[in-house]
Order: C-alpha cells, then sequence, then structure tokens
C-alpha cells in the first residue's frame, strides 16, 4: 500500500514536470515566432526605403543625351555672350541679356555635369566644346541643335557696335530655339525628374529672351 503511494506520488511528479516543460517551449516557441514576424515586418520596409532611393535617381538614355548635349550647347552660349560683353557700343540692353544668359546658364552647366557624375557616365562632347572652332553641325546625338559654326563665331568675333548687336541676337534667337527643341525632347521622353524640372524652366525662360531680344532686333 505504502509502495502504490510512492509510485502514485513520483508519477504525479514527473507529469507536473512534463507539463511545465511543455509550457515553457510554447512560451519560447511564440516568443520566437514572435521575433520572427517582427523581423519579418521590418525587411520589407527596409527594402522599400533602398527601392525609393533607387527610384529617385532612376534615368534613361533621353536624360543622358540631354546632359551631354546641353553642356556643349550653354558652353557656347555663354561663349558667344563673352564675345558681345568685350566690345564697345554695344546696346545696353543686349548687354543686360548677355549678363542674364551668364548667369543663368553657368550653374546649369554644373547641375549637369553633376548628374552624368552621379550617373556613372561621362560627357562625350567633341573636343573644345564650346569653343570657336566647334563644328555647329556635328554634335552626335544633339544634330545641329541650334549650335554655331565656326563661321558663325568668327563673324560675331569681327562685328562691331551696332552691327555686334544684331548679329549676337539673330545667332542667339536661332540658339535658343534649338536649346527649346532640346528641352522639349526631354519633357517627352525623360525620366529623371530633375533633369525635366530643368528642361522645362530652360523651355520658359528662353522662349520668353526669344521674344525680347526679337522685340530688340527690332528697334535697332
Amino acid at each position: 500500500m505504502q509502495m502504490n503511494r510512492i509510485i502514485g506520488i513520483a508519477a504525479a511528479a514527473v507529469a507536473a514536470a512534463l507539463a511545465l516543460s511543455a509550457c515553457s517551449n510554447s512560451s519560447q516557441s511564440e516568443q520566437d515566432t514572435s521575433s520572427m514576424t517582427t523581423s519579418a515586418v521590418a525587411t520589407p520596409s527596409s527594402s522599400a526605403s533602398a527601392s525609393d532611393g533607387a527610384q529617385a535617381q532612376a534615368h534613361n538614355d533621353a536624360d543622358v543625351t540631354f546632359a551631354q548635349g546641353m553642356i556643349p550647347h550653354h558652353q557656347q552660349a555663354i561663349e558667344m555672350s563673352d564675345m558681345l560683353l568685350a566690345k564697345q557700343g554695344i546696346d545696353g540692353r543686349v548687354v543686360s541679356l548677355a549678363n542674364e544668359i551668364k548667369a543663368a546658364q553657368g550653374p546649369e552647366i554644373q547641375q549637369l555635369q553633376g548628374w552624368l557624375s552621379e550617373w556613372g557616365v561621362s560627357s562625350t562632347t567633341s573636343p573644345g566644346a564650346g569653343m570657336p572652332g566647334m563644328p555647329g553641325h556635328d554634335m552626335g546625338n544633339m544634330g545641329g541643335g541650334g549650335m554655331m559654326t565656326e563661321q558663325d563665331m568668327t563673324a560675331l568675333r569681327n562685328a562691331q557696335g551696332v552691327e555686334a548687336s544684331r548679329l549676337f541676337l539673330t545667332q542667339m534667337i536661332e540658339h535658343h530655339r534649338g536649346a527649346v527643341a532640346m528641352a522639349q525632347t526631354e519633357v517627352d521622353n525623360g525620366q529623371f525628374a530633375a533633369a525635366i524640372e530643368m528642361a522645362r524652366s530652360i523651355i520658359a525662360s528662353q522662349q520668353k529672351e526669344i521674344e525680347t531680344m526679337e522685340q530688340i532686333l527690332g528697334s535697332l
């Protein structure tokens, strides 16, 4: 009888130990599952953040062509402006316009170069881009783009007084029209948001300058 009691107590103790062990394992399992769930929730968030960063830098061939083409285009406009500003007897309105062109396009060149660097793409402009000897209609993907030829640049360099003012305005109107066309192509086909924004700004500002130049030209 005593033996049966001892066996019964021992069996109860074993059963209690097993129950505690099961509870402990269940609790640990729940903790592990909770941890895994938390981890699983965090992972997509991190991936989404990385994806957003990549999307912000997303660009296409049209963006690259726009940046590579607009750099020498702006450089030539600045050179033309410098030529005019070095002359005497130039109409004050034309002098102001040349200074405005330099002030606007210089920073844009730096921005365009920065984008190409970020994209790991080098500028493929011809040697001496923006210089007097640069062929105006041999610009790879750009086409003419309103660029002046060597002869055009020589004519502007040699012109003086009212003739220089007229020639600068005539050439710059054509130059601006080329830039507007290039910018419109970027708006239509580009992907990089900042480049598209710049293109829209170029269209708006240079269309306005074209109107101003036509008015001045008609009064000279």
